[in-house]
């Protein structure tokens, strides 16, 4: 039974579309899901995490200029915590506002610039 789900599993994630794994938030989006997935489920936990992993990905492509509006430098915020995309951001860092796109909001932490979803503060991308 569980070799009948990881091939169907297989099939259907070698199924989906290959221009969604081409943009970058969709490509780490299935890295880190079949890492977690693995971890909790073997091999077809992997495949699993993978495609759920890429869809999620692909849902939070962050348009080229949001990204070149938030300004460079800034003040760092020095946290303890490692900053994960998906995990929010502690209460002491301060969100600012991105120009010209006001439905966004970006922190500077451990010298990495950071775009926020402003209601969970839960990290979006993390910008190199």
């Amino acid at each position: 039974m569980n070799k009948r789900v990881a091939v169907s599993l297989v099939a259907a994630s070698l199924l989906a579309s290959g221009s969604a794994l081409a943009q970058s938030t969709t490509v780490k989006g299935a890295h880190e899901g079949a890492r977690t997935g693995a971890a909790i489920g073997g091999p077809v936990g992997g495949v699993v995490g993978g495609t759920v992993g890429a869809a999620v990905g692909a849902a939070v492509e962050i348009p080229n200029a949001v990204i070149n509006a938030i300004p460079s430098g800034g003040r760092s915020v020095v946290v303890e915590e490692r900053i994960v995309v998906g995990e929010p951001l502690p209460p002491a860092v301060e969100l600012h506002v991105v120009p010209s796109h006001t439905e966004y909001r970006y922190a500077v932490v451990n010298n990495q610039r950071v775009i926020v979803e402003p209601r969970t503060r839960k990290v979006i991308r993390i910008i190199n």
